[in-house]
């Protein structure tokens, strides 16, 4: 039988839209009638209007799919709005003050330590002007690419901006990962320019970057400056310097002129490069271009946020992640919103943060992950404390994995009052920006489900060989058309491109999202999680997604995490990591860390986690193993490092941990599987 993945559990609660909200919303019943009878390629086509082009495109799309040739696989090549020209940074910032909105506010900004800034579309239009005649002086020319390796402060944005204006190629780099990795992308991508801090600020600490930067770029030829910009200055001394290689940002930006003439480029000419973890091998730097990324970043905000000129939008993403690139910078400036960007932690210096910042800008619409809101649930199992207004809020998003059912109801009742729609979206770096998600003024929502296929774009739920599976039945998530902000290819290898995303289904013309999922009875898609992840007990495929929604779903667990570990019965075995909601072991630092009380937290729950599980489930899903522990390894952007707690368990070295937001938790971990 053509591998699939057991999809054993389901979820009956429904939500409509509530009539309030679609009353208003830009996406109705009426618009969808009018866009109906389109094909994928008229109905991009409309959609490209919302955007200024200098110079219309002749040809609206062209595809050549991977194809068989006497015995090999040809490389599959997209293009959309050929010969169109158009100026990205143009459309995120001065098409807004040259329709007089320029005193708008474009950014919020809320340091760490409390510093806070707002700048206007005018301000931004001038900072952006300023930025791009300081590349020129630097000797950034089009098609130069550019690393960003800075936190989410305004220069990130600004000199994000300056560098598409000017028609280089940008690289966002998470500000915490580690030389190394920052090496990888400067060497990959052949920088010409680093565009770095002196130091972040970090769970209330301030510390230097410098240092790290200086060793990714030592002995790189192509790089010929490393532009400092200032955040901690005297906090982090010892800075190491290097003449006529560095530069700092309050020499060079502020003195430049604040007009600059913005050239139109075409729409497929490189916009950026963004790579993916590395969890798995070495990092894909995968190409967005401009024009058919720009179009469906741009649409995508305005249909799925219900983007409206008096919204405040949050979304919590470090800007180095592609969700930022999408939802954070081209998609919600080119819509001309007033946004909120925060650079720290969401437990700096308080848990209540994140509410705190909503009340004080009155944040209509907040965009954040599944991690989050699992740590809210458990920091705040009865909802937002008393004395923090979140009622400015009406939409509620989420990005980066499956949200549990169960979470998903916490986050509609104690954020959204009951009234505000979630907006589950599915979507990678490889897609560039939405694919499957509801659309808030007429969808239906189920807990746990991204639901259907944005319009203009397809998905399907396909067993091994390619087949379509039935309504009930799980599979791997494809996309089985092309779409305008699909990732063009890979970075210096085009044959990996072809490899990693188009070779398994190339009969087909599908492309392999990774990920796994299943189809509901009323044909809603549930992400399963990577099919990496599935775990194979006596020949059952199961989805660690389920099993940990399952647990979620038990009152006492605030969190979990559930891998697959060997077993020489089953094959596999399952361990589940959990977080009690309630009744936690005093933490305390690391050095004085105690794992007897989570042990023994372990012992008392596991027999009834198990029954739990079995009864939610079936009994095939109850977890071997549980280990109740203080929290969990994630990244920055919030999603689980599963395959570290995978090596933990099997008692191997573990890969790279950069990216984790909190480099205490896995010792912690440790010390409670010692014994």
């Amino acid at each position: 039988m053509p591998d699939r993945i057991d999809s054993l559990q389901r979820e009956h609660r429904t939500f409509p839209t509530p009539d309030a909200f679609a009353a208003k919303a830009n996406v109705d019943s009426g618009w969808l009638e009018d866009v109906a009878g389109m094909g994928h390629v008229e109905f991009w086509e409309r959609q490209a209007e919302r955007i200024q082009w200098e110079t219309p495109w002749h040809t609206a799309h062209v595809w050549s799919p991977a194809q068989r040739v006497d015995g090999s696989l040809t490389v599959p090549t997209a293009e959309w709005f050929v010969g169109g020209r158009l100026n990205v940074a143009w459309n995120c910032v001065d098409r807004h003050v040259e329709a007089g909105r320029g005193d708008k506010v474009a950014l919020h900004f809320e340091g760490e330590p409390g510093d806070r800034r707002s700048i206007t579309y005018r301000e931004l239009q001038r900072e952006v002007a300023r930025a791009a005649n300081a590349l020129t002086a630097l000797g950034i020319e089009a098609g130069d690419r550019v690393v960003v390796y800075l936190p989410v402060i305004p220069e990130t944005i600004i000199v994000t901006l300056a560098i598409a204006r000017v028609g280089a190629v940008h690289s966002l780099v998470f500000g915490g990962f580690s030389a190394e990795a920052l090496r990888f992308r400067v060497e990959d991508t052949g920088a010409k320019l680093l565009v770095t801090t002196d130091g972040q600020f970090r769970r209330g600490a301030a510390v230097p970057v410098k240092a790290n930067a200086d060793a990714a770029v030592d002995g790189v030829p192509a790089v010929e400056t490393v532009l400092v910009v200032r955040r901690t200055g005297d906090l982090t001394p010892d800075l190491p310097w290097t003449p006529g290689r560095d530069v700092w940002w309050h020499d060079v930006v502020p003195a430049a002129s604040d007009y600059h003439e913005a050239v139109a480029f075409d729409a497929e000419h490189p916009l950026f490069i963004i790579y993916t973890s590395g969890t798995t091998g070495r990092p894909k730097g995968l190409v967005h271009t401009s024009g058919g990324y720009l179009v469906h970043a741009s649409w995508s905000h305005w249909a799925l946020f219900d983007s409206k000129e008096t919204d405040v939008y949050w979304c919590t993403a470090d800007l180095a992640w592609v969700t930022a690139h999408t939802y954070e910078i081209y998609g919600p400036l080119s819509n001309g919103v007033t946004q909120v960007i925060y650079e720290g932690t969401p437990d700096s210096p308080d848990r209540t943060r994140h509410f705190e910042i909503i009340e004080r800008y009155g944040v209509t619409t907040y965009y954040t992950a599944p991690t989050l809101i699992r740590t809210f649930m458990s920091w705040f199992p009865d909802g937002v404390p008393e004395g923090l207004d979140v009622s400015s809020i009406r939409l509620l998003g989420t990005v980066g994995e499956a949200i549990n059912p169960e979470a998903w109801v916490w986050f509609h009742e104690h954020l959204g009052a009951g009234r505000s729609p979630i907006v589950d979206t599915w979507w990678q770096s490889e897609t560039g920006a939405a694919i499957v998600a509801p659309l808030p003024g007429v969808t239906t929502l189920k807990p746990g489900s991204a639901t259907r296929p944005l319009p203009g774009l397809s998905a399907l739920v396909v067993d091994g060989d390619g087949v379509e599976v039935p309504y009930g039945g799980g599979g791997y998530l494809v996309i089985d058309r092309p779409w305008p902000g699909m990732a063009r290819t890979i970075w210096n290898d085009p044959e990996r491109y072809r490899d990693a995303y188009w070779a398994r289904f190339a009969d087909q013309g599908y492309f392999l999202a990774g990920d796994g999922a299943s189809y509901d009875e009323d044909g809603y898609i549930w992400l399963l999680g990577r099919v990496d992840d599935v775990i194979n007990v006596s020949g059952h495929r199961l989805s660690t997604i389920e099993i940990e929604s399952a647990l979620v779903s038990h009152p006492g667990i605030a969190e979990a995490a559930v891998v697959g570990v060997p077993d020489d019965t089953t094959g596999q075995a399952i361990a589940a990591f959990v977080i009690p909601a309630r009744n936690r072991p005093r933490e305390v630092r690391l050095d004085d860390f105690r794992p007897e009380p989570w042990r023994g937290l372990a012992d008392a729950m596991t027999a009834d986690l198990r029954t739990h599980v079995a009864t939610a489930i079936g009994p095939i899903a109850k977890p071997r193993h549980v280990f109740v522990v203080p929290d969990l390894p994630k990244t920055r952007s919030g999603k689980i490092m599963r395959r570290l707690l995978v090596d933990l368990v099997a008692g191997r070295a573990l890969g790279d941990t950069t990216s984790l937001q909190d480099d205490t938790v896995l010792p912690r971990i440790e010390r409670i599987l010692a014994h």
